[in-house]
């Protein structure tokens, strides 16, 4: 069996809680190390992995295949370009990158040297998204008219990770928590012809927009992305609603919270959302109205890793495409038209 040897590219939250212990339960993953700048604490939690001092060093270790670039966003683009170059296997955070033409370079040199990129999209892996999925798959609801995805906090703080409140490329809420929303809009739906999008702050001390609402058109259906930092009640974060019934789902995969309790991934009753959750589904079903609970799906970012491990091993397509990843960005790319010249932007 082929072992990939992976490095990441920081150690912090990202590093720490969203991949490392992925890799470490994995059988056909090892974790190589991390780049650390100042703070060395790889080692404790995984004695055998290597602290590299400098993103040259990593690179430059022949025994690495795979790179995790989960680093600030502004950084995706030449980190990744740099690790390809050096013919290394990538997995990029989303988001991609901050441009469409960023994007399609890096496609363009992966093609050129026959190297992976994948996307890491966690949020396609949770529990509730999967769950609205096989709903739609089923076509429980019939033809969906209307659909509105929700990502809503309440946290009034600005965040510990500063490059995340600092006016720049790839800040605020559209390319945090708005890639992810996009994302499973394009996984349910496809692209759309056009996009509208508001953005704002509504926190006094924010310098980066922490509202957003955003409006696909396609030629049926219209698909809602909304998120805010304050929103103490919490809407249903997926409302769906068809020619025969509707759907209605809470956001409450477990995964991120016991990951960071120390969870392991290998935990039997990984992913399994408290039953409290299940989803409503009020359809019609061979002639019969009903109104009913639907067990959520199981959650398990593992799963995104087995995908990369099959791309990488036997060639099939990667979980998340770099095609995915871009297409993402030209959707935001295409809000922040629409939010700028306050128009609907057509893609």
């Amino acid at each position: 069996m082929k072992i990939i040897n992976t490095a990441l590219c920081s150690f912090g939250m990202s590093g720490c809680v969203f991949h490392a212990p992925f890799i470490n339960v994995h059988p056909s993953f090892k974790l190589k190390g991390a780049w650390e700048r100042s703070k060395k604490l790889i080692q404790q939690k995984y004695p055998d992995a290597v602290s590299y001092s400098s993103y040259e060093e990593l690179l430059a270790d022949k025994d690495v295949d795979l790179v995790v670039v989960n680093t600030p966003n502004y950084t995706h683009y030449e980190y990744a370009k740099l690790a390809l170059q050096a013919g290394k296997d990538i997995i990029v955070e989303k988001p991609f990158t901050i441009t469409a033409e960023e994007a399609k370079e890096l496609i363009a040199i992966a093609d050129k040297e026959n190297k992976l990129i994948s996307v890491f999209q966690s949020r396609r892996y949770d529990s509730d998204f999967r769950t609205v999925k096989k709903v739609v798959q089923q076509n429980l609801l019939g033809e969906i008219v209307e659909a509105e995805i929700h990502y809503d906090r309440f946290n009034e703080a600005l965040s510990p990770k500063q490059h995340k409140e600092i006016p720049g490329p790839g800040t605020g809420i559209l390319y945090d928590l708005g890639s992810h929303l996009i994302d499973q809009a394009l996984q349910l739906f496809g692209m759309p012809q056009a996009v509208f999008a508001d953005l704002g702050i509504v926190r006094p001390i924010s310098l980066v927009e922490d509202y957003m609402e955003v409006l696909l058109y396609y030629p049926n259906i219209r698909v809602r992305l909304k998120g805010t930092y304050l929103a103490r009640e919490i809407f249903p974060s997926y409302v769906l609603h068809g020619s025969k019934g509707s759907f209605l789902k809470s956001r409450a995969d477990i995964q991120e919270a016991n990951l960071q309790a120390l969870v392991s991934p290998a935990d039997a009753n990984w992913g399994v959302e408290p039953e409290t959750e299940q989803g409503i589904l009020h359809t019609e079903k061979e002639g019969k109205i009903i109104r009913e609970h639907v067990p959520t799906e199981k959650g398990n970012y593992v799963d995104y890793y087995e995908g990369v491990y099959q791309a990488l091993i036997h060639k099939t397509q990667p979980p998340v495409s770099a095609q995915d990843g871009l297409n993402v960005i030209k959707v935001i790319e295409a809000a922040y038209k629409s939010n700028n010249e306050k128009c609907v932007a057509p893609l």
